[in-house]
């Protein structure tokens, strides 16, 4: 809600039709609160109302498969949060049904809304810093500490398909497949647990720990670029995301005060070989920028896409194509730590 009401009642093109909760408490009081005309006990209501052109999935991961399959059934266009699914084999699904039913349907990946992602995208386009030889990033999970809201509980466990892994580290390196136009061709990972028991914040108890808080992989992109991530539990006093991309003309640096790529304070610095001095550079304003540099920003700017799609029958927004590659790519990049072996594909 935090995100995606603000960035709805930011559209001239999209409003709020109709929610639905398991609570139904819960979705009479999000109705009353945002002036929501529809408000509905059971997903099929919603489905099947006349009202809704686009179906919004944001509710936690194992629940995503049945919402998204029911909405493509139901003939909807959909936008859901990521992780498209709980695992490759339910993305692949949802896959093939989409494409049965010739389904629109749009993925949260939210760094592709982000200005400074899309502004270092266009850079690197233009050779701003010559041929892209390697990229680093460094990152923090936000969740995967030492203590967790007990709200997010349900992301220690891996069938959920929620953890770090899944999540943060999926978002920050989408952002380096977005920002290089291209797709990882290898990967060797290791995955830890560093920290197995987690403190709960509300009640002080501690829970046990089963998804990786200690994610390295290295490997290249299509391009040929070498590419290195690591991401850490929780919050960093110093650096919570640092993507370093090194060319052969020069180098341009992200940095983040949030785990996630485009949130929080967000800054681009840059300098060339050839004399040119390294400093901030000016990411061009967004249409979205009265948001702040939060979430809602980036969400804002994926409907603005989507809006754009639904009219003109064109997909700018992240989509299916880019949620199954990077459920191949975590899906590999587990293949790679359980086995040892670098993947290909």
């Amino acid at each position: 809600m935090s995100a995606h009401v603000p960035a709805i009642e930011a559209s001239p093109r999209f409003r709020l039709a109709a929610v639905t909760n398991s609570d139904p408490a819960a979705a009479k009081a999000a109705a009353l609160k945002f002036g929501i005309p529809q408000v509905f006990q059971r997903p099929e209501g919603l489905l099947a109302s006349p009202d809704v052109d686009l179906v919004v999935v944001a509710v936690r991961v194992p629940r995503h498969f049945e919402l998204v399959r029911a909405a493509i059934q139901a003939g909807k266009s959909i936008y859901c949060e990521w992780p498209l699914a709980n695992g490759l084999e339910e993305a692949l699904e949802l896959e093939r049904l989409a494409s049965k039913h010739g389904t629109y349907l749009a993925v949260g990946l939210q760094s592709r809304g982000s200005p400074e992602m899309t502004y270092v995208r266009e850079l690197l386009s233009q050779g701003y810093i010559g041929e892209v030889l390697s990229i680093s990033l460094l990152g923090t999970g936000i969740i995967g500490g030492a203590t967790i809201p007990e709200s997010f509980s349900y992301t220690l466990d891996p069938q959920n398909g929620a953890g770090m892994l899944n999540v943060a580290f999926a978002h920050g390196l989408d952002s380096v497949c977005y920002v290089l136009a291209s797709r990882m061709r290898d990967v060797s990972a290791t995955l830890q647990i560093r920290q197995p028991r987690v403190k709960v914040l509300e009640s002080g108890g501690f829970i046990e720990k089963h998804t990786p808080d200690d994610v390295a992989i290295n490997g290249r992109m299509q391009s040929g670029v070498v590419v290195s991530a690591h991401y850490r539990g929780g919050q960093s006093r110093v650096s919570n995301f640092r993507l370093e991309i090194y060319g052969s003309g020069g180098e341009l640096v992200i940095t983040s005060s949030m785990g996630y790529p485009g949130v929080g304070d967000t800054q681009v610095q840059g300098g060339l070989d050839e004399g040119g001095a390294w400093g901030a550079l000016p990411v061009p304003s967004p249409k979205t920028d009265g948001l702040g540099k939060d979430m809602a920003r980036n969400v804002t700017a994926i409907y603005s896409r989507i809006a754009d799609d639904l009219e003109r029958g064109t997909h700018t927004a992240p989509g299916l194509a880019d949620a199954v590659a990077l459920h191949r790519l975590i899906q590999a990049i587990q293949d790679a730590a359980s086995s040892g072996r670098r993947q290909d594909w």
